[in-house]
């Protein structure tokens, strides 16, 4: 089973894993290897993607003609000129328990941009879709 990985915000899949040491159990040996390595693959459900990489920065219903789904987007945040100033989750939680803190600054600095990376379409309760941004 291939899989697609994303370096992850802020929590390891090990600490997820930790956090859901039973859940993790029940896994099939392959999808246990792909979520210690923070990969994904096409059929998982969103607990898995979840555990293999984090809760996403940005949710969206989508439809098309073949019907309806949702979209998980994971997001860089960097300078205009494409420094990296810190991944996905980091910024929800603010304060001192933010391990980039000292970045806080660009949080709504009109020096920095947001860019999607990494998106995972589900369609019936799994992924069908994974899309990476080839500047990885």
């Amino acid at each position: 089973m291939g899989g697609i990985g994303l370096l992850a915000a802020c929590s390891t899949p090990e600490a997820r894993i930790r956090r859901n040491a039973g859940y993790f159990a029940t896994l099939s040996p392959d999808q246990q290897q792909l979520i210690r390595e923070g990969k994904i693959a096409i059929g998982f459900t969103p607990e898995l993607v979840r555990l293999a990489l984090g809760d996403p920065d940005r949710m969206a219903v989508r439809k098309d003609a073949t019907g309806d789904g949702e979209a998980w987007s994971y997001t860089n945040y960097e300078t205009l000129d494409g420094a990296p100033l810190y991944r996905g989750w980091y910024h929800r939680y603010g304060g001192l328990r933010d391990p980039l803190y000292r970045y806080s600054y660009y949080l709504n600095s009109p020096t920095r941009r947001e860019r999607d990376v990494f998106r995972v379409v589900f369609r019936g309760g799994s992924v069908v879709l994974i899309e990476q941004d080839s500047q990885r």
